[in-house]
């Protein structure tokens, strides 16, 4: 169990402390629903976690398999619903692999997204298409 502690700072901005590290962040609202924008919005956590959960995954994949990761890069682009309901309707995943596709045989590593506790979390309505780009040779 963790404990996240949030305080609403005004002006849409909230702090958010996390128990275990007392890291924290902000947050605010996107500027298409009245924030300035400054710092990640609520939304755009769920994208970040859903992208650091599949880089968690693969480095967890990649450790077993003997491969290194590191440089590895993601990008995670949200889209929300142009309507009514406000919702996340699309995370576009890149992940940008430091190693040639036949270092992963049998594509383990891609596989192992499907694992992510966070896409799994997430409504089945919100699409997540994932495209793996390996380095060349």
């Amino acid at each position: 169990m963790v404990r996240i502690d949030i305080e609403y700072q005004g002006d849409l901005h909230c702090r958010a402390l996390h128990g275990p590290s007392k890291h924290s962040l902000k947050t605010d609202a996107p500027t298409d629903n009245g924030g300035e924008g400054g710092s990640f919005s609520p939304t755009d956590l769920v994208a970040t976690a859903f992208g650091t959960c599949v880089a968690t995954i693969l480095g967890l994949q990649a450790k077993k398999s003997g491969l290194d990761l590191t440089g590895m890069r993601i990008e995670v682009t949200k889209e929300m619903t142009p309507s009514n309901p406000r919702r996340i309707a699309r995370l576009s995943t890149v992940v940008r692999l430091p190693i040639a596709i036949s270092a992963d045989p049998g594509r383990a590593l891609e596989q192992s997204v499907a694992s992510c506790p966070v896409g799994r979390s997430l409504h089945p309505e919100i699409e997540k298409p994932i495209a793996f780009l390996y380095r060349a040779g």
